[in-house]
């Protein structure tokens, strides 16, 4: 029997998908699901040339399976992640223009400073999830300053966005309550677009309605969809990085012992490539395409995994180890070509102030997977939940 895969199979795929994604790249390098309608990429080098080739390899009908979100409206709710070039290009040079490295790094006494406020209050307590009292609480934090969000409707919000990503066991649609958190969520970004017409603050949502001081201006709708972008994957790329990191460190307990000496650039990168928090995404084929012998015709929904990509022993030694000494600048976590992750940086910089902040007030550390949890999405992998102990310094 051929391996099958089927990315919504959240007790064997979602518990542990490499062993499937070995298989895959070994046996069945163009993979297919008839019951889904997808094919799957596997190896490194398909997964960086379908990233790398937006002409043929299309975002347009947006990067998630689901029926109802697959398709030409997938923009309203994914904004530029589900557009081609010329489209694409525009959209993406107007947010740059507010979204900059600088105004990034600008934020890192915020960061700190919030990392702070929810590390101290948990090492205080020596037990305590690491997922709802830090790994999620500070994205959202960071996130809602940058864009505007009022406190109040901060904690909402992510409510929200958890549930739009959520499936239940044995289907693979998006649920009434994850549809009903979507519109919710939009409406709360028209809110705040609606008063920056009015008045201009320090913030991304009003410098949106700025951007573009010599062309045509981003549309309201284009800066919704992007605020929801950008507070939905911006909080759940942080929080499964962090919770990953402190996993995977505790599982490997040689490299955790670099880690608590302070690797924590290393720690990032390597949890980045070992176990990436988005493994999962989707694109179009515009046009027929013969791979590894197999024709796949216009119109075929093709299924990239940068987390099988990640693990291809054809690019990385001994891929299956947790190692924070290797070379890990072939991953591909965050994509690749015109659509890598424009918040690569700040996922970065938020998850390694956590760990400083963090490793500053322990001497060791200890974790209860019986206890830990993991959310039934097809295109995030973490923790939900994650008992964490500490003994503090």
């Amino acid at each position: 029997m051929g391996v099958a895969f089927n990315p919504y199979d959240f007790y064997e795929v979602g518990s542990d998908p490499y062993p499937v994604y070995a298989r895959l790249r070994e046996e069945a390098p163009v993979h297919r699901n008839d019951d889904m309608d997808f094919w799957a990429l596997s190896r490194h080098a398909d997964v960086v040339a379908a990233f790398r080739d937006p002409s043929r390899f299309s975002s347009a009908n947006g990067p998630l399976l689901e029926r109802r979100a697959w398709g030409p409206q997938a923009q309203q709710a994914m904004s530029f992640i589900a557009m081609d070039p010329p489209r694409h290009t525009r959209m993406r040079r107007l947010v740059s223009r507010v979204f900059t490295p600088r105004r990034i790094a600008e934020l890192e006494e915020h960061i700190r400073a919030a990392a702070r406020h929810h590390v101290e209050a948990a090492v205080e307590r020596g037990e305590f999830d690491l997922v709802a009292d830090i790994a999620a609480p500070l994205p959202t934090d960071v996130i809602s300053e940058l864009v505007g969000v009022p406190h109040e409707n901060r904690t909402e919000l992510r409510r929200l966005a958890d549930l739009s990503l959520h499936r239940e066991p044995g289907t693979q649609e998006i649920t009434r309550e994850g549809a009903d958190a979507l519109l919710r969520m939009v409406g709360h970004f028209a809110e705040i677009v609606a008063e920056r017409h009015r008045r201009r603050r320090d913030d991304l949502a009003s410098a949106l309605l700025d951007a573009a001081a010599d062309e045509e201006p981003l549309t309201d709708a284009e800066i919704i969809a992007f605020l929801h972008l950008l507070v939905g994957a911006g909080n759940e790329t942080t929080t499964n990085l962090i919770g990953n990191a402190w996993y995977w460190a505790w599982r490997n307990p040689a490299q955790r012992d670099k880690a608590l000496q302070g690797r924590v650039s290393d720690w990032v990168e390597e949890t980045l490539r070992y176990d990436t928090p988005a493994p999962t995404q989707l694109r179009t084929l515009t046009e027929d395409v013969e791979l590894h012998g197999v024709r796949l015709a216009e119109g075929a929904r093709i299924v990239l995994l940068p987390g099988a990509a990640n693990r291809d022993p054809r690019v990385f030694d001994r891929p299956d180890e947790f190692d924070l000494d290797r070379d890990t600048s072939q991953k591909v976590s965050f994509g690749s070509g015109p659509h890598f992750c424009l918040g690569s940086s700040l996922a970065r910089l938020e998850t390694r102030i956590v760990l400083e902040e963090t490793l500053a007030r322990i001497r060791g550390f200890d974790l209860d997977p019986t206890r830990a949890r993991r959310p039934h999405s097809a295109y995030i992998r973490g923790f939900s939940a994650l008992p964490m102990s500490v003994t503090p310094r």
